[in-house]
């Protein structure tokens, strides 16, 4: 019998056919040099591309990855909800698909996450995206930490490690992605980051711009900010 995964690798997919099996061999030799038993759990959002048959045949080749499926597209916040739910191991890391995420940053990840730390974010020092999509993020970031209070440096960087524990009350709606550890925060977890490396994208083409990112992430701003104020501790029980 396979042992259990202590790491959970939750990694959204939409139409990414080119970039899944490249990304899958940077993938096993990092996690394998980690020492500890591990899971990649590939969501397929509803793609109309050869994703889901590339998928297939990975999850054929490597016994430890995990297919789950959506009917119908619903959104990264919906892929990563979906892959929690799913997950095994104790430890959750959230990166995309479009191999613009280093998975040599995976075991830096591992050692930020230190006692009394909850989730571990990255952020872009070097970020390879146009200067209209980092003005974006600047002005979003900004208007976020003035509702929110979040001091996040790169907030709309979803590549994340996270401890279980924490997710068990995350509220999931449409942008809960762009929140996680704003959210987290708000339960009384205790959120860092690290400097990451970013890349181009190589293959395909990127399924977020301004119009179904940036407005609709600075008016779910004000219900987050609700939120902190209504949300309960997740530490709420001692063991006897």
């Amino acid at each position: 019998m396979a042992e259990a995964p202590r790491l959970s690798v939750v990694i959204p997919v939409f139409n990414e056919q080119d970039n899944l099996e490249p990304l899958l061999a940077e993938l096993t030799p990092v996690l394998d040099r980690l020492g500890l038993p591990w899971e990649v759990l590939f969501v397929n959002d509803a793609s109309t591309d050869a994703s889901a048959q590339v998928l297939a045949r990975l999850a054929a080749a490597e016994p430890r990855v995990r297919i789950v499926t959506h009917r119908l597209n619903s959104g990264e916040s919906a892929g990563q909800a979906s892959g929690f739910r799913a997950a095994r191991g104790e430890l959750v890391l959230t990166m995309d698909a479009d191999l613009q995420n280093d998975p040599a940053d995976i075991p830096r990840y591992l050692t930020a996450l230190g006692t009394g730390v909850h989730c571990v974010c990255g952020y872009r020092a070097d970020r390879q995206e146009g200067w209209l999509r980092r003005f974006a993020s600047r002005t979003a970031n900004r208007f976020r930490a003035a509702i929110t209070g979040d001091r996040l440096r790169d907030a709309g960087c979803t590549y994340r490690l996270i401890r279980r524990q924490a997710l068990a009350d995350i509220p999931v709606f449409n942008g809960m992605h762009r929140f996680l550890p704003t959210l987290i925060t708000a339960q009384g977890g205790t959120v860092t980051e690290i400097p990451i490396n970013d890349r181009a994208r190589r293959f395909g083409v990127s399924k977020y711009g301004i119009n179904n990112r940036l407005w609709r992430g600075l008016v779910d701003c004000f219900g987050v900010r609700w939120y902190q104020r209504r949300a309960l501790r997740f530490d709420r029980v001692a063991d006897t």
